[in-house]
């Protein structure tokens, strides 16, 4: 069962939504004597609220989500002193923000904020980094215990280097969570870079330019692909209707065509095409992206 782009901790075990491991993949991923890779807050240009349901509202575009958690911040900062402070918190930010989800049983915290007077990190406003100390989550829906101690897939099936590009290559926060939590994206884009190269780059080669440039405009596609769904209950690969879930596949019958050799990238996509044409056009865009990167990382006089 492939991965939702977010995995909230109270369903992360028990909903098969979040079950299985990345599909048209062989496992590759953390091995137990790795360094331990932060993924939720990697560094000071970047971070991930995408287990916090950031990404589950309806209207989950870059703008409407920094206008909701920068009001948010305001409040906090204004209206909290103590957990006192919180229930009235709470009820302020339900009653004047949009609730609705695309997927019913995906919580969204109201506690999910800005942590950084640049808004370039979100993250949990009741965090003891954010209070002096002191710790707040206990009256949070999922709590500190889980809330603390919540590790994400992604965390177990990318693999160190897989992890570490993708940290190089991002310093933005809403694209950043979007691509860190899409497991299988990450997965084939590496994988078809890798058949290409016939190695695997090492991590530190996409610190570079060219490299980190080419990368970051082929994760850009989860902003701007042409051949997006606009299905507002379509995300990734997956159809939302209440509180069930389904995989949408790309019927290639329909268009007269062979199973693409990117479909989980397209599928990740959200794609959606209308005639044969529109996939070819789609699979030049992704081997374009591919080949150059390729070339840019041979060019290299590291490369053997």
């Amino acid at each position: 069962m492939p991965f939702l782009l977010y995995t909230p901790p109270l369903i992360a075990r028990s909903h098969p939504f979040h079950g299985g491991g990345p599909t048209n993949a062989a496992f590759s991923g953390t091995m137990p004597d790795e360094p331990f890779t932060h993924l939720c807050q990697p560094d000071s240009r970047k971070s991930c609220g995408a287990c916090c349901g950031i990404y589950n509202y309806a209207d989950s575009s870059r703008e409407a989500l920094a206008a909701r958690l920068r009001r948010r911040t305001e409040r906090f900062r204004n209206d909290v002193r103590d957990a006192a402070d919180l229930p009235a918190f709470s009820g302020m930010i339900r009653a004047a923000e949009d609730q609705t989800r695309r997927y019913e049983v995906i919580f969204c915290c109201e506690y999910v904020g800005f942590l950084d007077g640049d808004e370039k990190r979100v993250g949990c406003l009741l965090h003891p980094a954010q209070n002096n100390g002191k710790g707040l989550r206990e009256i949070s829906f999922y709590g500190r215990e889980l809330c603390a101690g919540h590790l994400c897939p992604s965390y177990s099936f990318l693999s160190r280097m897989e992890k570490l590009a993708l940290i190089h290559v991002m310093e933005d926060w809403y694209l950043y969570g979007l691509c860190v939590t899409d497991v299988d994206l990450v997965k084939q884009y590496f994988r078809h870079l890798a058949d290409l190269l016939g190695e695997i780059p090492p991590a530190e080669r996409f610190r570079e330019e060219p490299v980190r440039t080419i990368a970051r405009r082929f994760f850009e596609f989860k902003l701007h692909w042409p051949f997006r769904s606009p299905e507002v209950n379509r995300f990734g690969r997956f159809y939302f209707d209440g509180a069930q879930h389904m995989i949408r596949p790309i019927d290639y019958g329909a268009l007269g065509c062979e199973r693409s050799g990117f479909d989980g990238i397209f599928l990740s996509l959200t794609s959606e095409f209308r005639t044969p044409d529109e996939l070819r056009d789609a699979e030049d865009r992704i081997q374009r992206n591919i080949t150059e990167l390729a070339g840019a990382l041979r060019a290299s006089p590291d490369f053997r």
